[in-house]
């Protein structure tokens, strides 16, 4: 194998000439078209099979070796966030109202390199790297599952799976990799409370939703400390928003909706989470009269990394960036690369962005949110060394 660190620090220059192109025109949802078709045209200039729409805006690139061998899938997020962005750089966001404030520009630029390096040794390959770029990843979209449904995982199936997340709660250059359970499982919970509308100056002649929404988030947020044993793993619920049918200053609404997550490493406290919502959410309702509709989705399932996998990474990881900067990391963000890692085994891992010294340390989805450019090259040797690893004698 080539020496990663020094061909991808080669690279450095259009690693982030791709990740500010991408920053400056971030696209949401399934609706990537301009990005998908960047990512397209570069893996056809590499030699790779190319595929789009998979998934409704998907990309796949086939990179064969010369020989047959493992099947090994590198996926990577492209959606940005509906966030407004507040840097200020010559890379900021040209798109109202848009921001790639996670880190995904970055992750497209690390798989690009990775082809772009891969492909020069495609005649030492034994097998082929399947690299899965993803759209809709945020907001619990499910652009993992649409790309499943289309068939990226058949045809070849891969036989090992990976992924890595720029992290901005590590410094620069560590890497974060468990075994077992590393993101949790989102849900997201909408309860609309109902009462009876009617004049502030008359409160008595309403039923008013708004004081029983107040009563409502306060008990939500003891469930996870008094409902949950303490001892079942990590837990955590928050309230995210409150809205009301009426803005008017003089008018007690008719309904509240309050919304908000909850997330967990397993599937039993999940569903007992649930329980507590529905029946906290009911009684307290029903202790002042008002109803309530209460709808709940779990879009992501935990991210559980294997075990060997695991074990083989950080052997291999530590010949990147030395065994002192590899640490175990878990997180109760959550990630649609889950139901990648259920079909096919694999490891999901962090790589950290932050470095005070520049002011990069604003956490991810935040207005202000931006990363140290020097991880591009580390996670493209990371990524490199991770396909390697099983590609390569």
């Amino acid at each position: 194998m080539m020496d990663y660190r020094a061909e991808a620090q080669a690279l450095r220059e259009r690693l982030v000439a791709w990740r500010r192109d991408f920053h400056r025109h971030p696209e949401v949802g399934y609706e990537v078209h301009r990005t998908a078709g960047i990512i397209a045209d570069v893996l056809r200039g590499l030699g790779l099979e190319v595929q789009t729409g998979v998934g409704q805006t998907g990309v796949v690139g086939i990179l064969e070796g010369a020989a047959d061998g493992d099947t090994v899938l590198w996926r990577s997020d492209m959606d940005a966030l509906p966030i407004q962005e507040e840097n200020d750089t010559d890379y900021v966001s040209s798109y109202a109202g848009k921001m790639h404030a996670c880190g995904h520009d970055g992750h497209m630029a690390i798989a690009l390199g990775a082809a772009t390096l891969l492909s020069q040794q495609r005649e030492h390959i034994k097998g082929r790297v399947k690299f899965v770029f993803q759209p809709a990843e945020e907001m619990g979209a499910g652009g993992a599952l649409a790309m499943i449904r289309d068939g990226v995982l058949d045809d070849p199936e891969p036989d090992v799976s990976f992924g890595l997340h720029l992290w901005n709660t590590l410094p620069l250059g560590q890497v974060g990799i468990s075994s077992g359970a590393i993101m949790a499982g989102s849900s997201f919970f909408n309860l609309r409370v109902r009462g009876l509308a009617g004049h502030a100056a008359m409160p008595h002649t309403t039923i008013d939703p708004v004081a029983c929404a107040g009563q409502l988030i306060s008990a939500l947020h003891t469930i996870v400390g008094r409902k949950m044993d303490a001892m079942a793993g990590a837990v955590v619920l928050s309230v995210t928003s409150v809205e009301t049918s009426s803005h008017a200053y003089n008018a007690i609404p008719a309904y509240v909706t309050i919304g908000g997550t909850f997330r967990s490493f397993n599937a039993y406290t999940s569903e007992m989470l649930e329980q507590h919502i529905r029946s906290v959410a009911v009684s307290v309702c029903e202790s002042v009269g008002c109803e309530v509709d209460i709808h709940i989705r779990h879009p992501n399932i935990p991210v559980v990394n294997d075990a060997g996998v695991v074990r083989r990474l950080r052997r291999a990881f530590a010949q990147i960036v030395g065994a002192d900067h590899i640490v175990d990391e878990r997180t109760m963000a959550s990630e649609d690369i889950a139901y990648i890692l259920e079909d096919v085994p694999g490891a999901y891992f962090f790589l950290g962005t932050a470095n005070p010294a520049k002011g990069l340390t604003y956490a991810h989805h935040h207005p202000r949110y931006d990363f140290d450019e020097d991880a591009l090259a580390t996670g493209v040797a990371l990524a490199c060394r991770a396909i390697g690893d099983y590609v390569f004698d």
